[in-house]
């Protein structure tokens, strides 16, 4: 994602008459309701179809899906494997020419949609189901399971017994027993599946010599798996069946003996990746799909981590306990585990092992790969996350809509990705100047003029916010005001991603911690350790402009507070959310949806500064 800032000269706006549209209006922090139990909900709430349509797909998030899950041209008809917006949306259905007319007008099916409901690449999925559920639960939950299997999702699913103590009498049977429940609920909704009850997993570590070349920093997993052990798994998928494992591995007596299912999950995870690397490297120099044939072969590595349980997502410090919606695992692990309430375990008391575990299975899955723990009052945000694989509510949104937000519940599902390291660097001398060109001509697509660039921020750089390295960055000066007397202006220069980065959550940590700096600064949800001012400090406005015709001002327009059209120019803000929160409280319930005179002044000022700015480009 990128933006356009160059300069435009026009005359500034009339100090009234003007009118902005407010993210904070009035009616948005409604009481939030109490989610139904699952027991509660229609079964018609689940369909299949209803559940992609709510999903709300970009064009972006089909092309993404399709290149995983679609159809793909043969290569002699196209050598790309990714297909064009002319592949996604035909103005005319291909296969018109290829079946006789039975009728004058005959209905067609869009390609997308063929394209979804009958996936030909297969792709895996590891599911943590941490029960026990009730039937209609576990119904629900089954559903869900098919309905992604149809997408081309084929889990592998680990049950867990939370109520059964290690130990127990009858423990064993116990959880076979759950375990052939399952198989038999999915079977019920007409999919395949087998229970795998034979020890796939090996207590301990892996054993020196077999260990993988990626190096890590998380721990490594307490148990391990080789890739003949995977044979069960491998027939399994290969003949279209779900495979349900309890949670039982070998130890070194060679005795089938009940471990965590975490253990089982993550030793799975990196043995799936081990065999998948292994199968690549036998096929030779000339590579083959693994895809080709479906009922031959299937990708082992894992595409996504679900984490199914009572529970829902992780709570967070910022939103009094409600889930995170999308956590960057990179930056904000150990911040999440140290601001963690104690008074929160009781009601979700595996919420940290089980993001210890996405952490720990992320870190050998795909960067593109993700993780999600839900509800099981949630099976559809399933099937949303599969096909968008973003969050059930945006976390770059600004807090007065996410507050109140009725997506927004004790349920609603926490997506965790490994993402990018997010700095905050205050000093241009501490700035890769190499590579933040690279990011801003790659990003625009333009010729950076370097010279005027840096030498401007040398005297007006506020802070630059880097994500990874250079994946991502926001450059935020300080402009001096239209004359003496006025405060200098919080002015976004420049935001920018590489395209190879847009789609996987970059954009949104980036803007977090953009929040965090300027707009939020001074609330307590702004304490995010990337190396700022870490929430200390009083909130500031945000200005920034892009073109009228810009393709991603509906994303500006979400997280602006208000916007004013200048021509082929939008002049966006965002208020300082403290000082908003006080205009509030003195209008009572009147809400804020008109700017006032003293903001028409403050636009007029705006204005006269952004648009005698110098172009950054040659």
């Amino acid at each position: 994602m990128s933006s356009i800032f160059s300069p435009v000269f026009l005359k500034p706006p009339r100090p009234y008459g003007v009118t902005a549209s407010y993210a904070t209006i009035r009616g948005l922090r409604q009481p939030l309701p109490k989610s139904p139990d699952v027991d509660e909900i229609d079964p018609s709430d689940n369909d299949f179809i209803l559940s992609i349509l709510r999903a709300n797909p970009s064009l972006r998030d089909t092309k993404s899906y399709l290149a995983s899950f679609g159809h793909r041209e043969p290569e002699r008809a196209k050598s790309s494997d990714l297909p064009d917006i002319a592949t996604i949306l035909p103005p005319v259905d291909r296969r018109e020419n290829e079946l006789p007319k039975i009728a004058a007008e005959p209905l067609k099916t869009s390609p997308v949609i063929s394209s979804i409901l009958n996936p030909i690449y297969r792709r895996t999925a590891l599911v943590k189901l941490q029960g026990p559920f009730t039937d209609k639960q576990l119904d629900s939950i089954a559903r869900g399971m098919v309905y992604l299997e149809k997408l081309g999702l084929v889990s592998v699913m680990v049950i867990e017994h939370d109520k059964l103590a290690r130990g127990d009498e009858g423990e064993r049977a116990t959880i076979i027993e759950e375990t052939m429940r399952v198989v038999g609920v999915l079977e019920a909704h007409g999919a395949k599946a087998r229970p795998v009850l034979g020890t796939v997993v090996r207590l301990g570590p892996m054993p020196c010599g077999h260990q993988d070349s990626i190096s890590h920093d998380v721990p490594s997993p307490e148990a391990h798996v080789f890739p003949p052990d995977l044979v069960p798994i491998r027939s399994s998928l290969r003949a279209g069946e779900i495979p349900v494992l309890p949670p039982f591995a070998l130890d070194s007596f060679c005795r089938s003996v009940r471990i965590d299912a975490n253990d089982v999950i993550a030793a799975l995870v990196r043995g799936m990746v081990q065999a998948a690397e292994l199968d690549g490297s036998l096929q030779g120099k000339q590579p083959r799909d693994p895809h080709a044939d479906y009922s031959e072969d299937i990708n082992l590595i894992p595409l996504r981590l679900m984490i199914i349980n009572r529970e829902g997502g992780v709570p967070s410090y910022a939103r009094s306990g409600y889930p995170h919606l999308l956590i960057n695992l990179s930056s904000e692990y150990d911040f999440i585990r140290d601001t963690f309430e104690p008074s929160w375990l009781k009601e979700r008391p595996s919420a940290l092992s089980n993001l210890a575990l996405a952490r720990m299975c992320l870190s050998y899955m795909p960067p593109t790969s993700s993780a999600i723990m839900v509800s099981h009052r949630s099976p559809s945000s399933l099937i949303a996350n599969l096909v968008t694989n973003k969050p059930a509510v945006s976390s770059s949104l600004p807090h007065a809509l996410l507050q109140g937000n009725r997506k927004l519940t004790p349920e609603t599902p926490t997506l965790i990705r490994r993402g990018q390291p997010i700095q905050v660097i205050r000093n241009l001398a501490n700035v890769n100047r190499a590579k933040l060109t690279h990011l801003l001509e790659t990003s625009f697509g333009r010729t950076l003029d370097v010279a005027p660039f840096y030498t401007r921020l040398e005297k007006y750089l506020d802070f630059v916010i880097v994500a990874g390295d250079y994946v991502g960055a926001a450059i935020v000066t300080n402009e001096p005001g239209p004359g003496q007397g006025f405060p200098p202006i919080s002015y976004l220069d420049k935001f920018a991603v590489l395209p190879s980065h847009q789609g996987d959550g970059t954009v949104d940590f980036l803007w977090v911690a953009l929040h965090d700096e300027t707009y939020g600064l001074g609330h307590p949800f702004s304490v995010n350790p990337n190396g700022g001012k870490e929430g200390k400090g009083e909130g500031r406005d945000l200005v920034w402009r892009s073109r009228a015709d810009n393709k991603i001002n509906k994303w500006y327009f979400d997280r602006s507070s208000g916007h004013m059209r200048m021509g082929p120019w939008v002049l966006f803000w965002c208020d300082a959310e403290k000082r908003l929160k006080r205009e509030e409280s003195q209008r009572a319930d009147s809400g804020l949806s008109y700017v006032e005179s003293w903001e028409a002044e403050r636009l007029e000022q705006w204005a006269d500064v952004v648009t005698k700015l110098p172009s950054a480009w040659k």
